[in-house]
Parts: C-alpha cells; structure tokens; sequence
C-alpha cells in the first residue's frame, strides 16, 4: 500500500481537539472495514514541532512530536490546527517560512479552526474562499482582505486547500481528505468506527 504521509504541526498553546480529531480520523481509517485489526491505515501519521521536546497544549497537555520542522520528512497532506498559540505563531518568521514551503510540495493543504490565520499570514490563502473560528471571523477579514472569508460553511474546499471552522470542524476536515484519497464510503466507515455522525450539511454548527 502506498501511504500518505500527514504532517500535523503542533506549538505551544495549540488547542487540543484541533490536532487530536484529524490525528484518529487518518490514524484510524481502513480501506478493508473487515480487517480493520489486521490492517493499518492508508496514511502514517506525524506531529511535527518547532522544537523537539514536549509541547503543551491548551489546558496542559504535553505532546512529544515525532519530528522538528527540521527533521520533518516529505509530507503529501499538511495539517494545521489554531488555538490560542497562533497568537504568538502568527508573528513566528521561522515558522511561516516553513509552512509555506511545505505548502508548496504537498498534494494537500489544510488546517483547522485559527490554523487558517497561519496559513494567511503566510500568504498562501490569498484570492481563495477560507473560513476561521467563529469568533475570528473578523480578524480574518480584516487580516487578510484578498480572502474571501466564508461565515456560513463548516468547511471550506478550495482546490487543494482545505480550511475548517472551529476545533471540532477539524474531525469533518479530515473526513473530507479521506473521501478525496479513498471515497465517500471508506469515510463514512471511518465516522462510523468513531461513532461520530458523517453529514452532508456543511453549514456552520455555531
């Protein structure tokens, strides 16, 4: 089988649910549902960091990555969650530059709720429809005035890049990547094992 590789960045004061819900979406997705114990997932994932060594999360988590942004291998799908930590992120030089470089060699691009502002700020969203949290709507807007900024979608697909709405929106992001790679039914099945609804509605749940 040949894998996709995910890379999920994580920094300090990244909000939990934002890398987690996409880390057990591709973690656990099976092409074969019968063999789902005898099989591994279509896609190897990895958390990726600035720094090595413990990160903590919003709430005090402390996550171990696998991989420095230097060390970080090729990757075919790039995942980047918000938080509270963008705040500081968005003004991280080194950072930006290594999410844009990434940006232009992997086959898809995505992030989860205020990952977006990252992904603006690295120039990368301009001349595209993107949304954000509920609550920075507005600070996309008046960040990133090339942006077309969607209030009302859950997600939002613009050729290869994927932006989601708040935390949680990051499990139906991440469904939406596996139904490009494998079908709707191998997600559907994925949703299911996570007892987790899979919805046609893509309108904003908040």
């Amino acid at each position: 089988m040949n894998r996709k590789r995910v890379g999920i960045l994580i920094f300090p004061d990244v909000e939990v649910l934002d890398f987690c819900g996409p880390f057990e979406v591709f973690s656990v997705t099976r092409l074969d549902e019968a063999a789902r114990r005898e099989q591994s997932s279509p896609f190897e994932v990895l958390l990726v960091a600035e720094q090595p060594g413990p990160v903590v999360t919003t709430g005090g988590m402390k996550v171990t990555p696998d991989h420095t942004l230097q060390s970080c291998p090729a990757l075919d799908v790039l995942v980047v969650p918000g938080g509270w930590g963008t705040r500081a992120e968005i003004k991280n030089a080194r950072l930006l530059a290594w999410i844009k470089e990434r940006a232009r060699q992997v086959e898809t691009l995505t992030s989860v709720c205020t990952g977006s502002m990252l992904l603006g700020q690295a120039g990368l969203l301009d001349g595209r429809h993107a949304t954000t949290h509920w609550r920075s709507l507005q600070w996309m807007r008046d960040s990133f005035p090339a942006v077309t900024v969607e209030e009302k979608l859950h997600v939002v697909e613009d050729g290869n890049v994927l932006t989601s709405a708040g935390i949680s929106a990051g499990i139906d992001m991440a469904l939406r990547v596996v139904a490009r790679y494998h079908g709707e039914t191998v997600a559907r099945n994925t949703a299911r094992n996570m007892e987790y609804r899979y919805t046609d509605d893509n309108s904003r749940r908040v």
